[in-house]
Formats: C-alpha cells, sequence, structure tokens
C-alpha cells in the first residue's frame, strides 16, 4: 500500500508543481493586460480590457471535471495522450491560467497609485514601472495568489483522477471508492490534507518575510 502511495504522492507533486509554473508563466501576460488597459492603467482601452476580463471570467467559470474531457483533443495534441500524470498538466494549466492572471491583477492594481506618479514624474518609462514599480510592491500578494493557485490544484489533480490522471485522486477513485477500501480513502484524504498544510505554512512564512 505505501509504495502505491508513494508513487502517487510523487505524480501528484509533479502535476501540481509543473501545472502552477506554467499557469504562472502563462497567466502573467493576461494580467499585465489586463492592468495597463484597466480605466486606471497606464494605457486605458476599454474595448481589450473588457473583452479580456469577459474571456477570463468565462473560462474560470467551468468546473474542473468538464473542462479536463472537453480540451481531450488539445491535451493529446500536446501530451500525446489524455491519459496520466503528464497529461493533466494541460487541463490543470488551462484551468489556472485565469485564476493566476485574475490573481496578479488585483494584486498589481492593489499598487499605490501615488508610486506610479512619482515614478512618471521621473521620467520612468512604462516598462520600468511595470518591473521596476508594480511587480516589486505587489510581488508579497502575487506570491500569496500562487499560494493559493498551488493549493487549488491539489484539489483539481484529485478529481483528475477520476479520467485516469494518476496520482492520489487516481488510487482514491480505483483502490478506494471502486474497490470498497476506506483504508485508501482516509490516506489518501490525510495526505492532500498535510500536503495543502505544508504549502499554506511555507507560502505564509515567505509572505511574511516579503512583506
Amino acid at each position: 500500500m505505501w509504495d502505491v502511495m508513494l508513487k502517487a504522492t510523487g505524480e501528484t507533486m509533479y502535476m501540481v508543481f509543473f501545472s502552477t509554473f506554467f499557469s504562472v508563466i502563462l497567466g502573467f501576460i493576461p494580467a499585465i493586460i489586463l492592468t495597463l488597459t484597466a480605466p486606471d492603467g497606464l494605457k486605458p482601452n476599454r474595448a481589450v480590457y473588457q473583452v479580456l476580463d469577459f474571456l477570463i471570467n468565462t473560462f474560470r467559470s467551468f468546473p474542473f471535471i468538464i473542462l479536463i474531457v472537453l480540451i481531450i483533443p488539445f491535451t493529446r495534441l500536446i501530451a500525446g495522450t489524455s491519459l496520466g500524470a503528464t497529461a493533466c498538466i494541460v487541463p490543470l494549466t488551462v484551468s489556472a491560467i485565469p485564476f493566476v492572471a485574475r490573481v496578479m491583477e488585483t494584486s498589481l492594481r492593489g499598487v499605490d497609485k501615488g508610486l506610479i506618479e512619482a515614478a512618471k514624474s521621473f521620467g520612468a518609462t512604462d516598462f520600468q514601472i511595470i518591473f521596476k514599480v508594480y511587480l516589486k510592491e505587489a510581488f508579497p500578494g502575487i506570491l500569496s495568489g500562487i499560494t493559493l493557485t498551488l493549493i487549488s490544484l491539489v484539489g483539481y489533480s484529485a478529481m483528475g483522477g477520476a479520467v485516469g490522471a494518476g496520482g492520489l485522486g487516481d488510487v482514491a477513485i480505483r483502490r478506494g471508492y471502486q474497490a470498497y477500501n476506506i483504508t485508501y480513502l482516509i490516506v489518501t484524504s490525510l495526505i492532500l490534507i498535510v500536503f495543502v498544510q505544508i504549502v499554506q505554512n511555507i507560502g505564509n512564512w515567505i509572505y511574511k518575510k516579503l512583506s
């Protein structure tokens, strides 16, 4: 049993960390565009902001278990298969991108406007304002959002077990629920709870240090 659990835990961590990594990179782009084109941004553009805002809200509203099925063709195109831990990284990343973008946008737009105006008065370019003012000041909040993303993806990866994604969710469904083995259900739940607690505590500690 413990060999199975160890392997499943490794698969879950693999899915969660890589999907978080890719979603942060890909979510950064729409977050910056939203921040710049917002009514109070450096380059206000009502049309661009509203279209991107609508798309992000739309993709955030999809339940993950439905999304993972809908994008099976895209998953096969990227990963070559729709089964397994590597394939599950694709839908996990797609589901997390709008969440990351929204969290980053909120943190970036929360930066004190006085700092932005001060940077402008010193002749800072938009590029300098984005990376030396917005990102620097918003980084603790962004990091807190990344922690929340990690925790959310732990739950999503468990749901992915229902469609053959592997990891602890797969063990809980196949060896626990379908085999009527309550031990597997309890142990997988405990591992997920401990994992989430560790991630949250580390995230809180780093946030306090940076703040």
